[in-house]
């Protein structure tokens, strides 16, 4: 028994590093953050959705499409609130691929692909032709569309907004940064192909919102969060006028039923003066 002891203990201190080690390549849980677009009433901050198209041009598209929306949608209801002329003046500053000129060809005379200036119909062009050039220009890892990128992670728009501003810390000992990866504690494995993607004054806001790392990273994940469900707001309108329709429904039911049935007199008993049957007249 006094051998068993000692032995036991010493098995217990070699898997305390183990577990350890272990939990050094876990995630930590995404920041909790308060979002304008969060609950019932949640609606989008407008300033900010124009912030964050601002980074996303500036900075994130360089490596990151948004294939699923539309220049047209920048106008749209319960999008960032551009203007059509703005909306369209943006889609103008995009190179979108022409169809083959009347020579049936597709590139110009130095092999360039032949391109036009965007319009309101099109979809945001992705910054690298295929996969493969996306690749080769990223250190061989596949930059995500970000066109849904908010409602495709666990966590949301909180797991996006940390990931974006967890950059910087300095690992634990004993946790091993791999080559041409980034330490974030809230990504799985924390080693990240993505390099620090903002920075103090990446960007010059219109508003004059001082471009802090946070403010640049809440602006975009609003923005990116838009660009996952557009349609938020007038989900939640619509959702909100069903309730106030079924409150009054409820109510008109209650009254009828007062009036209709609770509200009769039950018959109490009382005699009532039918004609006497011949035999009751003797």
């Amino acid at each position: 028994m006094k051998t068993v002891l000692p032995l036991f203990a010493f098995l217990a201190a070699l898997a305390v590093p183990a577990v350890a080690a272990d939990d050094l390549s876990q995630a930590l849980p995404p920041k909790d953050m308060t979002w304008s677009f969060n609950g019932v009433f949640g609606t989008y901050d407008r300033g900010a959705l124009q912030r964050g198209f601002q980074v996303y041009k500036e900075i994130c598209s360089a490596c990151h499409s948004l294939n699923l929306v539309a220049f047209h949608d920048l106008a749209a209801p319960g999008g960032p609130g551009f203007t059509e002329a703005q909306a369209k003046a943006i889609a103008a500053s995009y190179k979108i691929p022409a169809p083959p000129n009347d020579r049936g060809d597709i590139f110009d005379e130095k092999g360039n692909r032949l391109t036009r200036p965007g319009t309101l119909a099109d979809h945001f062009p992705p910054p690298f032709p295929n996969e493969q050039a996306a690749r080769a220009n990223n250190g061989g890892a596949l930059p995500p569309d970000l066109s849904l990128i908010v409602k495709a992670r666990a966590g949301g728009p909180n797991y996006v907004y940390s990931i974006l501003t967890g950059f910087g810390q300095t690992p634990p000992h004993g946790f091993v940064v791999q080559d041409g990866k980034y330490y974030n504690p809230y990504f799985a494995g924390r080693n990240i192909s993505m390099p620090p993607p903002l920075s103090d004054g990446a960007v010059t806001f219109s508003d004059g919102t001082p471009s802090t790392i946070s403010n640049e990273a809440a602006s975009v994940v609003t923005f990116l969060s838009w660009a996952s469900e557009p349609q938020l707001e007038a989900r939640h309108r619509i959702g909100f006028e069903v309730l106030a329709f079924l409150i009054f429904l409820s109510g008109l039911l209650f009254l009828s039923y007062r009036r209709v049935w609770h509200g009769g007199h039950e018959d109490t008993g009382t005699l009532h003066d039918y004609p006497a049957t011949p035999t009751e007249k003797h």
